[in-house]
């Protein structure tokens, strides 16, 4: 990547969003690598711009910065506009897990819910090691397919049409059993 290009890209302007924030705590690449469990190589990596961050990766960073992903995805994005035709919404891929996050309805300042729109692969199998921030209300709706959805310790399989509501106080994990993808509506509400 040529000076100048990164911060021209969503990856690069997450890259520089992501060192900023460790400075905004005065941790060190050491500290933050402690605190997430992701190597000190990796997490210079990310904010260099030279790595995108895997779905994991980037909900460890969430959890210590005590952001959603769609908060810190909106911190790199401009403005939203009241009306978001589709093929303005941002899109984030994680190809290596096989998910897909379109940001239907972007967080924005003073509101507390949002709209994502999730694509799962089939046999893809995500987990967050704890909640972005602590009593975030999620609504799940499958719009096609199935997902696993472990909460609490609990496992739901969430059929096409059903939906699943919950607050989210620790770790979570999302697997497509197959044979095809999934697709879900995710409503987030912060507390």
């Amino acid at each position: 990547m040529r000076e100048g290009e990164a911060s021209d890209t969503v990856d690069g302007r997450l890259a520089a969003r992501l060192g900023s924030l460790r400075a905004e705590h005065g941790w060190s690449l050491d500290e933050l690598a402690r605190r997430t469990g992701v190597s000190r190589s990796t997490l210079s990596r990310l904010e260099r711009g030279e790595l995108s961050p895997t779905t994991a990766v980037l909900g460890q960073l969430c959890t210590v910065y005590g952001r959603t992903m769609s908060r810190l995805l909106r911190e790199v994005e401009t403005e939203p506009p009241q009306l978001v035709p589709a093929a303005r919404q941002p899109v984030w891929r994680d190809d290596r897990a096989g998910f897909v996050r379109r940001s239907v309805s972007p967080p924005h300042a003073g509101l507390r819910a949002e709209v994502i729109e999730g694509t799962l692969d089939a046999g893809a199998d995500i987990a967050y090691e704890d909640a972005p921030v602590p009593g975030v209300e999620q609504h799940i709706w499958v719009l096609e397919g199935a997902v696993q959805i472990t909460v609490d310790g609990t496992v739901h399989t969430v059929r096409e049409g059903d939906c699943l509501r919950f607050r989210l106080y620790g770790p979570s994990h999302f697997h497509c059993p197959g044979p095809l993808p999934a697709r879900y509506a995710l409503m987030i509400v912060l507390p």
